[in-house]
């Protein structure tokens, strides 16, 4: 088994175990993570996703050892463009690296340790946050081998980062450290060698406690403004936090009424 799933309470662990591999993507390990964050997605009791390679390793990218079995062009068409590729209906297919396509409603944390290259950097670009271990990087690592990034990686690298960083990254494919990410704002907290899972699992807790409906709609709203005119921007945002307000807002201001979370206080809510 390539993919593992865990849960405790409301928040699901997604574990990539091809140690041998270096957690490297195959055509079953990329079906294996799209069904994880599916299932995620579908499970009501589930509100936040810690992402996790196991051994030591997020995900050293794509396996090029699987890769290079389609330098055939037939086989390359039929075991990787053809499904990947976007039909005219207008359904997203999975990316090659597995979910990078989806458009989850909740939010995935990225536990990174050690590599996290190539396509393994796409996978942690789509997380909402990285959690990095000291010694943990990043890099564009499919560089030399002519590879380019078709898991998201010049879409949401530069959104991150500003275009100028997010060139110096692609096209000299350097390595990225965990320091250097958090100053750029490519990682959002550096912890201790191996502690990167608990840190995240730790966060995913905190934010699995607040009121769900108006954290997802900020957290849409701020991905979904992307490419609006303020004006549009500000009418979306209001359109959906209104509807989370009154499922949730009048609620708690009444237990903010009652003394609750005064000062502050976000213990007690």
């Amino acid at each position: 088994m390539t993919v593992r799933i865990q849960q405790q309470e409301h928040v699901t662990t997604v574990i990539i175990d091809r140690v041998d591999a270096r957690n490297a993507v195959d055509h079953a390990t990329a079906d294996a993570l799209t069904e994880a964050f599916l299932a995620f997605e579908a499970d009501a009791d589930a509100r936040v996703a810690v992402f996790w390679g196991a051994g030591g390793t997020f995900c050293a990218g794509y396996d090029l050892k699987y890769a290079a079995t389609l330098a055939d062009p037939e086989a390359f068409r039929r075991e990787f463009t053809a499904r990947l590729d976007f039909p005219s209906t207008g359904v997203i297919p999975r990316g090659p690296m597995g979910p990078s396509r989806l458009a989850l409603s909740k939010p995935v944390i990225a536990a990174v340790e050690g590599a996290s290259v190539a396509g393994g950097m796409e996978l942690a670009l789509w997380c909402d946050m990285r959690v990095m271990a000291e010694d943990a990087y990043f890099g564009v690592y499919c560089r030399r081998w002519g590879i380019p990034l078709i898991d998201g990686g010049t879409v949401r690298l530069p959104r991150l980062v500003g275009a100028g960083r997010a060139m110096d990254i692609i096209l000299t494919g350097r390595k990225v450290t965990a320091d250097e990410a958090l100053r750029i704002g490519l990682a959002e907290r550096v912890v201790p060698r191996g502690s990167a899972r608990a840190e995240a699992e730790e966060l995913a807790r905190e934010i699995a406690r607040f009121p769900q409906a108006a954290l997802r709609a900020d957290r849409r709203s701020a991905y979904e403004s992307f490419g609006l005119s303020t004006r549009d921007a500000l009418a979306q945002e209001w359109a959906g936090g209104i509807d989370a307000f009154m499922l949730e807002g009048a609620a708690g201001a009444a237990r903010f009424a009652q003394g609750r979370g005064r000062q502050g206080d976000f213990q007690d809510i």
